[in-house]
């Protein structure tokens, strides 16, 4: 794997090449099936991983088998972050949803490296508060906000990462999308109804047009749409 991948991640962005150099030659590079297990909850956090190609899900079980979706990963996203630290158990599950190539960093190679150079630590501080806030940001959404109001700061998220306010692209099925949102398919399929026929969006299978960003704006916001 070429250096400019492992640079291209918010988690070494910025680095020197030396460091970056150095970061390669502790990582192996690992492939995996679609649907095949990366790690359970519970298994032994030995390290953690950096999507090259591919898209992975970050998820939990409950008590009766009900899967609520934490994250889902592109090209250039870390993942397993906290076990380097903390020396623990992965928290969640992890699963390729696609045919993917990783790149897996062993946490006693790592946590050696980043003691030497103060710089990558500061990166590796910076990236877990990043991910503390999104999970922050997740819980209020999920506390406060009602399900139409969860799927708009979606798609507007999708506006921002996706640098385009005429359309966006779902990268996850409609059932995963519903897990992430905390809802079930039927109910997302309802309220993409709903926007669609309050002239907010335009659903072409995976292809959502923003007719209306202001109006997607304000449910967000508010949680409710203009004519209630």
């Amino acid at each position: 794997m070429s250096i400019e991948i492992i640079a291209q991640s918010s988690l070494f962005e910025g680095l020197p090449s030396r460091y970056l150099e150095e970061i390669k030659n502790i990582g192996i590079e690992k492939s995996y099936r679609k649907d095949e297990n990366i790690f359970l909850e519970g298994d032994e956090g030995n390290g953690f991983y950096l999507v090259i190609t591919g898209k992975v899900k970050i998820f939990k079980l409950s008590a009766d088998g009900k899967e609520k979706i934490l994250h889902v990963l592109n090209p250039k996203e870390p993942f397993g972050e906290v076990a380097v630290f903390s020396g623990k158990d992965f928290p969640a599950n992890a699963i390729c949803l696609e045919s993917s190539l990783l790149m897996f960093f062993p946490r006693t190679d790592f946590v050696r490296l980043i003691s030497e150079n103060p710089t990558l630590s500061l990166n590796m501080m910076s990236i877990l508060s990043q991910r503390l806030k999104q999970f922050a940001v997740q819980i209020e959404g999920l506390t406060l906000k009602d399900v139409p109001g969860r799927l708009a700061v979606y798609l507007l998220d999708l506006v921002v990462q996706q640098e385009n306010r005429e359309k966006v692209v779902l990268t996850i099925t409609k059932g995963q999308l519903a897990s992430l949102l905390g809802t079930i398919p039927e109910t997302l399929s309802r309220i993409l109804a709903r926007m669609n026929t309050s002239g907010l969006i335009e659903v072409k299978g995976r292809d959502i047009e923003i007719l209306n960003l202001n109006g997607l704006e304000c449910l967000a916001e508010t949680g409710r749409f203009l004519e209630e």
